[in-house]
């Protein structure tokens, strides 16, 4: 894999929003397919600012759920790899904590507070596999609702009984789960390795893609 420190580009922790420029040399560098993927994101990024909560959550969770899962040992080559949203679209593939990363900051990107928002580590009980799904809560009490690219309908955790949510993070906090729901908070998301990772490739603008 080719660590790609790419400089020029405007996506950071606080941002991943990117110039029509940039989008042209990383098209130049990962195929015209690529540039698409990036120039409709970055389009549904301006369009979806204006659009009420709820169509913002459609909007984000459709368009991502487009992309094609493939797991991290075939994909990226090792057990375990967070990828940026820009890594997702590059590639056009990636495992549920791709598809959930590339919701959470997307969303975050288009007036979504971040409180209302959380990754989720939950268990696929009908897989009986480990999964990850990003949440979002209208209100603190909310129950939340589940943007999921296994079950590609925004439904209420309550109703769906094939997830057992584990724990949940999001820019801030980490939290313990009980019932779908935020529990116990038990510090910060910085615990979270994988975490740190991924928010350190964002703000130092690398991209981890084999040529």
């Amino acid at each position: 894999m080719l660590l790609l420190s790419l400089s020029m580009l405007s996506i950071s922790d606080t941002t991943v929003r990117l110039s029509g420029a940039e989008i042209e040399r990383l098209g130049k560098r990962y195929g015209s397919a690529a540039q698409l993927r990036l120039q409709a994101w970055q389009d549904l990024i301006l369009t979806a600012q204006d659009l009420p909560e709820k169509e913002k959550l459609d909007a984000v969770n459709d368009f991502f759920n487009q992309i094609r899962f493939l797991n991290d040992i075939d994909h990226w080559k090792q057990q375990d790899y967070w990828a940026t949203p820009v890594e997702f679209l590059i590639t056009n593939g990636g495992d549920c904590e791709d598809f959930s990363i590339a919701k959470y900051y997307t969303l975050r990107e288009v007036g979504v507070d971040i409180s209302k928002l959380s990754i989720a580590y939950v268990k696929a009980l009908t897989l009986n596999q480990a999964h990850m799904v990003l949440t979002y809560y209208e209100r603190p009490s909310s129950v939340p609702m589940v943007l999921d690219n296994i079950d590609p309908t925004i439904k209420p955790a309550n109703k769906r009984p094939d997830l057992l949510h584990v724990y949940s993070f999001n820019g801030d906090n980490l939290w313990l789960s009980k019932r779908g729901r935020r529990a116990t908070l038990v510090g910060t998301s910085d615990q979270l390795k994988p975490w740190v990772k991924l928010k350190s490739r964002l703000e130092n603008n690398a991209i981890n893609v084999t040529d």
